[in-house]
């Protein structure tokens, strides 16, 4: 049974706004009150918030599919709808979001980090909040915006102070656990490791994490083996501890080699910060084993002329682990030195252009795509089914300059105007005799002269 995830493709939904409401308040002696229709409320946010006590994403394997809550509609009375709940999602520490084609969009590190991954949709607006001074009774309320949609990848960065690498059935495990509390799976046949292990080390006065990650073999850094999963891991860790095996029944192996094939797949491996780049140990392990024991002392001379600090260890009898873990303390305390107090975050804004319109204009053929933030927004807002509606989506398109834009964009009366990017878009006739312009003459609630047909 599966019981550590580390890579989830998750399916989210946020809230959808409530619609807003068209309501006349109606009192005894004045049966037109005025409007007074509520906004409906904001869809639910999805969430994303690093709890510690989190390990794996195996929830989001069995449950991809996650909905915030919608928003309620309004009401008549100027009662607002209630907002749609938010809905909150704990991930393990060392969470990166990407997209599907694998564009990072957080990498959450520390407990409380959080990403909004899903916004929710805002509410429409009610027919109270529309009125004005020249539209005393809007017949019209706008509809709520559909809260995001889509899919993203989550994966899991193991966070550690130290990585323990090499191949399978090293000995990293039995190293994890004489050096903390830690009891991971421990047999003499590879890959025991399916699943980074973490254990806590106190070296005099320095705390610090080990973690042992699974084995690599040859070609990892191309996804053989266990590769690209062990690899993923070495990524966040300060400093690696390099576990020779000195006592495998291999043929043809030798710690020296095993090293050489490590430090190879360490240079392949595609990080943003080189692996080998990280200060790194060599711990020749196993050394309570007679023959280990002797093929230790003859690298070891080998392995310091490459400029490495080398511990014979044995995680059975526990020889040598306590210089060994206060070296990698060492490392570790230098790491944090190193890395000094964060740079303050910096928020650059880039003020929008004051002759910038938010929109673009095309041509593709016999009709015209108009693309932009405010006008797709706003569609989403109109309900077609009501004309004055449709009026007043005129007037904000009109006042925003799209209709001059498709004027020199060379549009005729009764060509194809689509606004929105995609194949479902909204698409107009477009009539450039039905002028805009809140000063018209509306008809009654729910129409608009503009819109009536003009006689011959």
């Amino acid at each position: 049974m599966t019981s550590f995830v580390d890579r989830v493709l998750l399916h989210v939904a946020a809230g959808d706004g409530g619609h807003g409401c068209a309501s006349i308040r109606r009192e005894k002696f004045k049966p037109l009150g005025g409007p007074d229709g509520g906004n409906g409320g904001r869809g639910g946010d999805v969430v994303l918030v690093v709890d510690p006590q989190n390990t794996t994403l195996l929830d989001y394997h069995h449950a991809p599919h996650r909905h915030a809550g919608n928003g309620r509609p309004g009401q008549g009375g100027l009662r607002d709808g209630a907002a749609g709940e938010d809905l909150v999602l704990p991930v393990p520490d060392g969470t990166v979001v990407s997209t599907p084609d694998g564009v990072v969009l957080a990498d959450l590190v520390g407990a409380g980090s959080r990403f909004v991954v899903a916004a929710g949709g805002r509410g429409g607006l009610g027919n109270a909040a529309l009125a004005s001074s020249r539209r005393k009774a809007p017949g019209f309320a706008l509809l709520g915006v559909p809260g995001w949609r889509g899919d993203v990848v989550l994966e899991l960065k193991t966070v550690a102070d130290v990585a323990l690498v090499g191949f399978p059935s090293a000995g990293k495990s039995s190293l994890v656990s004489a050096l903390s509390a830690a009891r991971p799976k421990i047999a003499d046949y590879p890959f025991t490791t399916l699943a980074p292990n973490l254990g806590v080390v106190q070296a005099g006065e320095t705390r610090f994490t080990v973690a042992d990650v699974p084995g690599l073999v040859e070609g990892a850094s191309q996804g053989r083996g266990l590769g690209l999963q062990f690899l993923r891991h070495v990524e966040r860790c300060a400093a690696l501890v390099h576990v020779l095996d000195c006592a495998t029944p291999e043929p043809g192996r030798d710690p020296v080699s095993d090293l050489d094939v490590v430090l190879r797949e360490l240079s392949a491996y595609d990080a943003e910060v080189p692996l080998l780049s990280r200060p790194a140990l060599v711990a020749l392990n196993k050394i309570d084993v007679p023959e280990a024991r002797d093929l230790a002392e003859l690298v070891t001379d080998t392995l310091r002329q490459r400029g490495y600090r080398v511990f014979p260890v044995s995680a059975a009898s526990r020889e040598g682990l306590r210089e060994l873990s206060f070296a990698m303390a060492e490392l570790v305390q230098g790491a944090r030195a190193s890395a000094g107090r964060p740079e303050p975050t910096r928020v650059v804004l880039r003020p929008r252009a004051v002759d910038e319109r938010g929109f673009t204009v095309t041509v593709e053929g016999e009709r015209l795509r108009v693309v932009g933030e405010k006008p797709e927004l706003w569609v989403r807002q109109t309900d077609f089914s009501n004309d004055e509606a449709v009026g007043y989506l005129a007037d904000r398109l009109a006042r925003l300059g799209v209709e001059e834009a498709l004027v020199k964009a060379g549009a005729r009366p009764g060509a194809e105007v689509v606004i929105g990017p995609g194949e479902d878009a909204v698409v107009f006739d477009w009539e450039p005799t039905i002028e805009a312009g809140v000063d018209h003459r509306l008809g009654p609630r729910g129409g608009d002269v503009r819109l009536e047909p003009r006689g011959g």
